[in-house]
């Protein structure tokens, strides 16, 4: 089991995780409290992981940058056709995991904390 790609889904107390490996396949989903994401991904290989551009998503990026993962973040207009239900934070993740891989996905770049 190789996860290639991670999709977040940012809240405020809870983060949701989307995993899949090189063929799609989703091989990880699970939630998290703010305190375990660093040492969820400190523990993991790098990947490539996507979230939603927001308030906190600047944080999280440089943070998981600094643990070796290649970090995207998306403008939330652009993840939301890739959502196949309901709106909630599993599927939010699973949209934002397959939107992150696609070639002509449009990206933001990360704020520095200054």
């Amino acid at each position: 089991m190789k996860i290639t790609t991670v999709g977040l889904d940012l809240a405020k107390n809870v983060i949701q995780v989307h995993g899949v490996d090189e063929r799609g396949k989703t091989v990880l989903k699970r939630q998290l409290k703010r305190d375990q994401v660093a040492s969820f991904f400190a523990n993991m290989p790098a990947c490539l992981v996507g979230m939603e551009a927001c308030g906190s998503a600047h944080h999280w990026a440089r943070k998981l940058q600094s643990l070796g993962h290649e970090v995207k973040l998306m403008a939330p207009q652009f993840v939301k056709p890739y959502v196949k239900t309901n709106k909630n934070d599993v599927a939010d993740a699973e949209a934002i995991c397959e939107a992150v891989a696609r070639a002509n996905m449009r990206f933001v770049p990360i704020k520095t904390a200054q």
